[in-house]
Parts: C-alpha cells; sequence; structure tokens
C-alpha cells in the first residue's frame, strides 16, 4: 500500500480536529481545581452510582437486539410493565446509534485498510465521523438510567469460574512463564494503515491476528507519532482497565506530550476493549467478571500480543524503544519486563514509564477499590475460591524482584491517596526494583486524579525523555 506523503498530511484542511472534552481544560488555568483529590472520591461514586450500572444495562441493550424481554433477561433484571413503552423507546435509539457506528466503522476500515486510493480530506472526514459516531453510541448509556430508579442493577455480569476450570487450564502454566507468555512463532504479519495529520503528530493504525487461541481475535493499536521526525523513540502503551481510548472524545491523555517531544506512542486495545468487545458485554468487563480467567486470560494474551508490536517497533526505529502504561497498562509493562527475559533480546524494552501500578496482582482485583464495588471476592468465596486458590494462579502475573530493564531506566508516578492499585504495592516494587528516587514521582493524589495531574505537571515525561536520550546517546542502536 502506497504511503503519503508527509507534507501532503500536514496541509492545510487535511488535520483530525482538536480533540474536545476534559483533556482540553485541564491545559487551561480552569482545570487546576479538577486535578485534586477530591476527584478520586467523585470518580469512583460516579462509576458506582452511573457508569457501571448503565454499561451493564447498555451491555443487555446490545444483547436485547430491539427487545425488551431479551433485555431484562441479558441484564439480568425484572420487567416492569410501567416501563416497557420508555424501555422500547431507548432501545430503537441505541439500535440506531449502533446502525450508524457499524457503518461508519465499515466505511472507516475500508478507507483506512482498503486497496482504493483515498484522499487525505476524506480520510480526515472518516475519521473524524467514525470518532463522533462511536462516541455518540457509547453515550446511549444515558438512555437506560431511568431504569436505576428504585432498584439494584448489577454493575458488572460476574461469571467466576470454578478453581477445577481454571486448574485444567492454567494448572500447567502455573510454574512455567515461558510457556504462558511464549512469543509466537512466526510472528504475524501486521497490516499498517493509511496516515492521516492530527493536531498533534501523525496517526494511523496497526492491525494483527492475537496469538492467543484464548482470545482468537483481532488485535489493535493507534500509533502516533511526530511529524518529519526520523527514528522517533518509541513508547508502548497500555491503558487502564474499561478505558477504551479509541472511542471515546475528552478522556485524559497523560502522554501525549511526548509526541510533540519527539515520540512514537504505540497504544494497543487489550483484549475484550474497544474493537474487542465480546456481543452482550461492555468494554473490561470479560477481564473483571471472569477472574481469575479474565486476568490470567488477558495478561496472556496481551504480552504475546505486546511481544509482536515491539517486534514491529525494532523494524521501524533504530531509537530506544519503552513500554508502560496506566494502571492495568502500567501492570502489563512491568510484567512484560519480567518475562521478557524469555524473550529474544529486541524484544525487550529499554525503558520502562509506569503510572499507578502496584506490584501484586491480588492488591488490583481482590483489595483495590473497584474490586470492592465490583464485589469479585465475595462473588469468588461463594462458589468456593479461597486464597490458597487464588495464591495458585494470581503469582503468575506478578513481576519478578528483577527486571530486564535497569533499575535507572524506570520512571514511575504514584498517588499517595491510590486504593484502586494501592500505593503501598507501587512502592513495594520500586523497593525491590531499586528505582532511583529522581525516577519516582510520589503526588499526593488518588488513582484519577495522578494522570490529571500529569497533563499540567510533565516533570515525569521530561525525566522519562532525559532517560531515553540517555539511552540513545550511550548505545549502539
Amino acid at each position: 500500500m502506497p504511503d503519503q506523503n508527509k507534507s501532503q498530511l500536514a496541509a492545510a484542511g487535511h488535520r483530525l480536529p482538536a480533540e474536545r472534552g476534559v483533556g482540553a481544560i485541564l491545559r487551561k488555568p480552569i482545570g487546576a481545581p479538577l486535578a485534586q483529590p477530591w476527584f478520586d472520591k467523585f470518580t469512583l461514586m460516579t462509576l458506582r452510582k452511573w457508569f457501571f450500572p448503565t454499561s451493564r444495562l447498555w451491555a443487555a441493550a446490545r444483547a436485547a437486539e430491539g427487545s425488551p424481554e431479551r433485555f431484562y433477561d441479558a441484564v439480568p433484571m425484572s420487567p416492569r410493565a410501567s416501563e416497557r413503552a420508555r424501555l422500547m423507546q431507548a432501545l430503537g435509539k441505541f439500535e440506531a446509534a449502533r446502525a450508524s457506528v457499524n457503518a461508519l466503522e465499515a466505511e472507516w476500515d475500508k478507507s483506512f485498510f482498503g486497496k482504493a486510493e483515498v484522499s487525505p480530506d476524506y480520510l480526515v472526514a472518516v475519521e473524524s465521523g467514525r470518532r463522533d459516531r462511536r462516541n455518540d453510541y457509547n453515550a446511549t448509556r444515558r438512555l437506560f438510567r431511568f431504569l436505576l430508579a428504585g432498584r439494584k442493577v448489577p454493575l458488572i455480569k460476574l461469571a467466576i469460574p470454578h478453581a477445577d476450570d481454571v486448574r485444567a487450564v492454567y494448572g500447567p502454566l502455573v510454574n512455567d512463564p515461558v510457556a504462558a507468555f511464549s512469543v509466537p512463532s512466526p510472528m504475524p504479519e501486521i497490516e499498517v494503515s493509511r496516515k492521516v495529520a492530527g493536531e498533534v503528530g501523525t496517526h494511523y493504525w496497526l492491525r494483527f491476528p492475537s496469538p492467543s487461541q484464548r482470545v482468537g481475535d483481532t488485535v489493535y493499536a493507534r500509533v502516533q507519532e511526530p511529524e518529519n521526525v526520523e527514528n522517533p523513540p518509541t513508547l508502548l502503551f497500555g491503558h487502564g482497565v474499561c478505558v477504551e481510548f479509541d472511542h471515546w472524545h475528552g478522556l485524559v491523555d497523560e502522554v501525549e506530550t511526548l509526541v510533540k517531544f519527539g515520540f512514537r506512542v504505540v497504544r494497543p486495545e487489550a483484549p475484550w476493549h474497544g474493537r474487542r468487545v465480546l456481543p452482550g458485554q461492555f468494554g473490561g468487563e470479560q477481564f473483571v467478571g471472569t477472574s481469575p480467567f479474565g486476568p490470567l486470560d488477558l495478561f496472556t494474551a496481551g504480552l504475546r500480543e505486546w511481544s509482536v508490536i515491539m517486534n514491529w517497533c525494532r523494524q521501524n526505529t533504530n531509537a530506544p524503544v519503552a513500554m508502560g502504561g496506566s494502571s492495568l497498562g502500567a501492570m502489563m509493562a512491568q510484567l512484560a519486563a519480567d518475562v521478557s527475559q524469555h524473550w529474544a533480546g529486541h524484544l525487550r524494552p529499554d525503558a520502562l514509564l509506569l503510572i499507578t501500578h502496584c506490584h501484586h496482582h491480588e492488591d488490583a482485583v481482590l483489595n483495590g477499590a473497584l474490586a470492592s464495588i465490583w464485589g469479585i471476592r465475595r462473588a469468588a468465596v461463594e462458589i468456593g475460591w479461597n486464597l490458597d486458590l487464588l495464591h495458585e494462579f494470581l503469582p503468575l502475573l506478578d513481576p519478578g524482584p528483577e527486571l530486564q530493564v535497569q533499575p535507572e531506566h524506570i520512571v514511575s508516578v504514584l498517588g499517595r491517596r491510590d486504593v484502586v492499585t494501592p500505593f503501598n504495592g507501587g512502592l513495594f516494587s520500586l523497593d525491590t526494583w531499586g528505582v532511583p528516587s529522581e525516577n519516582r514521582f510520589i503526588l499526593d493524589r488518588g488513582h484519577f486524579s495522578v494522570p490529571l495531574t500529569m497533563m499540567r505537571d510533565q516533570r515525569p515525561l521530561i525525566r522519562f525523555k532525559q532517560i531515553m536520550d540517555d539511552i540513545y546517546q550511550g548505545s549502539s542502536l
């Protein structure tokens, strides 16, 4: 597929519009009050009372295909005759939004990955339209808010597996990380989309079949890179649970500044998020609702997918390549920096950028504030799980005491008030690995206000850039 000329991409009228929403506000003086600890309590309350229950209703609408009976069964919840007419209206609007987004997604696929030549203006129009329609489709959660009145709606659909079922799949792998996180051979072929200029950098997408048979879908990754920079340093950056960066307007982007610094940023969609959400679910629900299968499947698939992307990154730059992420993405990155000792040298990251991470997986999935909201521990105990059984499997997802990255090349951003990926767990990691004090950025913030603060406080990113520059200048890459 022919590449487009960079000067043509950057021509007037050929750029994606500026992103709107919270991210744009935070960079202005008016955004300062948002990046404070009060925001964490507000966000947890909003997630518990609105986002997760309406997401479960939205997911049920995906399964219902316009049928109120199927909708109630999918939630699940008891029907009420008094709300049927309003529910029918909501389902109709939902289906109209779904039809619109599906049509735009199909046109986007043809325009960005198809063989026919497409003008830069058309690419901008299609990508802008796709993002708008997808955001509107996701926002149809509000159509079902009336169903929250006077009843308890499930926050997620729990389907906790029995221990014997998990043991049958992961029993042979719990003490064999080489097999659990094996690099695919041969590497799957990566499709690269056409490119479109944005307000910050050039955007395009990668896709390839997941090497995990248990996931078995197509992996997508959005690439954002600086214009007119040859061999840019690269950051493979993972998102948090239930975060669908490529499908909402206004999400906080704490690392976009790196593109302005000359970095390429590659953002893979984790299994069961974005284009990879399973039918009848919302983004991230499979990961949460089927624990411990969900975490085991996501991490073993996700890290193998990251090895494929790392291979592509190395083929497309002579500069250093780092891994990083926020929350779930950070925990994937730190585990990759451990298990990559079993990978070829070029697949190992040169540095890490970890934001709101903790060391032990159970800290987040059993003891964190979101885990408490979801009721995972309680549901697991009800079907016979206990800590001994969980400790049989979850340590597979914990990084070891030494990583395949020098401590001096690890930058960490933690919040003292973080109760989602608890702060003490992240601090334990830094002490265990010997991360120097100048690479530790400890903020008086919580899980959600840390990335908001990073939108205004660029010290962690400046330090990370310094490290990547030093690696490049001191290496033979």
